[in-house]
């Protein structure tokens, strides 16, 4: 069993929820949410919010709670070996009260099909909300280009809400 390593980043401020499913291998190693080189995340984020791309784990921190964005994952703890979300195993889910509690989210978005399986079975009931999917950055989702990815995810951007 693996036990998730990143805190989640947010304020009180923070509007926008975005969860993954569980940290990469590259993630845990640099003790950061999207840290493989190749994951698109904070490319296509930077685009939607019209931002230079954050390089440090400061400046993605500084950046996450510059434009209210909250960013956890799903799964605090589960069987898993490599990053495939399809290895993932006996899944403990991520308490989100402690993000939903101490700011005023408006929506939240799951970063691909993987995190919304594991949310609509193990949270979305518990807190009573629902999850806006977004095609995974992750680089394992080639069909997908960075520009597509970017027009895709510019929802977070124009805070439509989720219908349940």
């Amino acid at each position: 069993m693996i036990k998730h390593p990143i805190p989640p980043v947010f304020d009180s401020n923070s509007r926008i929820l975005i969860l993954g499913s569980f940290p990469s291998v590259k993630s845990r190693e640099v003790q950061f949410f999207y840290g493989h080189k190749q994951n698109r995340f904070w490319k296509v984020t930077a685009a939607v919010f019209n931002e230079d791309i954050p390089i440090t784990i400061d400046e993605k921190k500084a950046f996450l709670i510059r434009n209210r964005i909250a960013v956890w994952d799903v799964i605090e703890s589960c069987d898993i070996e490599g990053s495939a979300d399809s290895a993932i195993k006996n899944v403990v889910p991520n308490d989100l009260n402690v993000i939903l509690d101490a700011a005023g989210i408006e929506n939240i978005y799951v970063n691909g099909k993987t995190a919304e399986k594991y949310f609509n079975k193990y949270i979305r009931d518990k807190i009573n909300r629902c999850a806006i999917c977004l095609p995974s950055t992750s680089p394992a989702n080639a069909a997908w280009n960075l520009s597509r990815l970017i027009d895709a995810w510019g929802v977070i951007y124009s805070e439509k809400s989720a219908d349940c």
